[in-house]
């Protein structure tokens, strides 16, 4: 392209001498430059750009156009639920009557903003059959960590101290070993059998009274109902545990079984998975945390609850919780999209995103198992694995074919996980995808497939059509360059 601000970085944009702003010199008089602490002073200016206005315009309007969102292509990344987030929703939360409250005004005075933490904390408990929600985690790992502190705290209150361990499954994602650790649990293995379920013969010599309890994911992360859900509950009731839920796959679910009629006396909610909320780049998030009955006491301080008599809310604490795990109540625009989302639905559409999610995996799993490898056959949910490539003989990997994607305008599925098969590829569709978007991408696969074959090349140095080329990743990992100056540096 020719455009003169396209791919480059703003310092390569800059010439000495240009200015894009004009401030006001200070007027107030109350700062002087001989009043600044020396150890704050800089002995020299930052090495900023110097560019005019209309250059930095057009150099981040031209970023934002590479990047790749939800609203402008389908993004079928597995076990992340990539859902469209409706507009209405941002309407919602940036209602004037919201975005001017402040965390600290008397409750009083917000009576409407703690309706809606209210009204949602009802609506996920009678989602997910549970008794009682918390809003105030800032993310789904965040919500495995609050869920697993409340396994903690629900043990100690008993004076069982001994209970030390949680069992997770071998195919789990990744956030829940390392929850358990944070929360000083000793994490325990259960290996999956070869249908990609829980092995239940594996799991009963692991159960003792030095478990905690056990973290399951429902479909799993192969995307595989655990049919023997309540055999596994069962059994770890049995020994004195608790079952906690992983909501990250909660979005097949929807409109068919609710994670608390199955057995699981606490879990987590990915508001940005299951109800449309932004994934925000890393933030905001929102991962509230439900719980049976008899365990709400120990939920995070503080709490919304309502005051039948007069009609109000109230923010309350109670001295057996667990403590605090944010400030204040969470990130309240995220929880008003969700909000919005579930009332947007109602209860009767809210009942079809399970069958739908389920509809579109299977379509795209049955239309493209014959090029890619399919190591777990029969009905998976909201989404499956392929191992690779059915022909591996041209040695084009699963990383290939993500790059080859991109060059045809798709974002990559997950790829690499789960780690039980070698060339996993991840593929989750969601339910708000139509036919023509899923027949689309199922074409581009099995066009990547046969040019794996054909002409291998082409797909190994893939991708040839995007802003930036394929990375060294090992390399970017290992020695990342963060600044410009560093970027000269390795140039020069």
């Amino acid at each position: 392209m020719n455009n003169v601000y396209y791919g480059k970085l703003i310092f390569e944009l800059s010439k000495e001498g240009r200015c894009g702003y004009s401030l006001p010199k200070n007027e107030l008089g109350q700062y002087k430059l001989e009043d600044m602490p020396a150890h704050l002073m800089r002995d020299e200016a930052p090495a900023l750009p110097q560019v005019d206005e209309l250059t930095v315009v057009r150099h981040y309007t031209n970023m934002s156009n590479n990047n790749f969102g939800v609203d402008t292509g389908f993004y079928p990344l597995g076990s992340c639920t990539m859902k469209y987030n409706p507009k209405i929703n941002e309407e919602m939360c940036n209602h004037h009557a919201f975005t001017g409250l402040h965390p600290l005004q008397d409750p009083s005075t917000v009576q409407g903003a703690l309706e809606v933490y209210s009204n949602l904390q009802y609506s996920l408990a009678e989602i997910s059959g549970l008794s009682e929600f918390t809003l105030t985690p800032f993310a789904g790992a965040h919500g495995e960590l609050t869920g697993l502190m409340v396994m903690k705290s629900y043990h100690l209150s008993r004076g069982d101290e001994k209970r030390t361990k949680v069992i997770i499954p071998d195919s789990a994602h990744g956030t829940n070993p390392a929850s358990a650790a944070v929360c000083g649990f000793n994490v325990v293995v259960v290996k999956s059998r070869p249908d990609g379920t829980v092995d239940v013969e594996d799991l009963r010599p692991l159960l003792d009274d030095t478990i905690a309890g056990m973290m399951m994911t429902n479909p799993n992360t192969l995307g595989i109902f655990e049919h023997n859900i309540a055999e596994i509950a069962q059994l770890v009731h049995e020994a004195g545990g608790l079952m906690y839920y992983d909501g990250a796959n909660l979005n097949p679910m929807l409109g068919m079984c609710r994670p608390g009629d199955l057995g699981f006396d606490i879990m987590h909610i990915n508001l940005h998975k299951t109800f449309s909320t932004p994934h925000g780049g890393g933030g905001p998030g929102s991962g509230p945390v439900g719980v049976r009955e008899g365990l709400e006491q120990f939920l995070p301080n503080p709490r919304v609850v309502a005051d039948e008599e007069t009609m109000s809310f109230k923010v309350v604490s109670n001295d057996e919780s667990l403590g605090s795990v944010s400030g204040f109540l969470g990130n309240f625009g995220v929880i008003m999209r969700a909000y919005a989302y579930i009332l947007t639905l109602g209860k009767e559409n809210l009942r079809m995103v399970g069958p739908l999610a389920t509809l579109n995996a299977n379509y795209i799993k049955e239309c493209l198992k014959d090029c890619y490898e399919l190591p777990i056959e029969g009905v998976c949910k909201h989404e499956f694995v392929f191992d690779g490539l059915k022909d591996k003989s041209t040695e084009v990997t699963t990383l290939d074919v993500a790059k080859r994607l991109l060059d045809y305008g798709y974002h990559a599925p997950t790829i690499y996980f789960p780690l039980l098969f070698h060339q996993a590829l991840m593929i989750e569709p969601t339910e708000n995808e139509s036919k023509e978007t899923l027949d689309g991408f199922i074409e581009v696969m099995r066009t990547i497939a046969r040019e794996a074959s054909e002409t291998p090349e082409l797909v190994k140095t893939a991708p040839h059509n995007t802003p930036v080329r394929r990375l060294d990743d090992t390399l970017a990992a290992l020695h990342p360059v963060v600044t410009y100056t560093e970027l000269v540096a390795d140039n020069q």
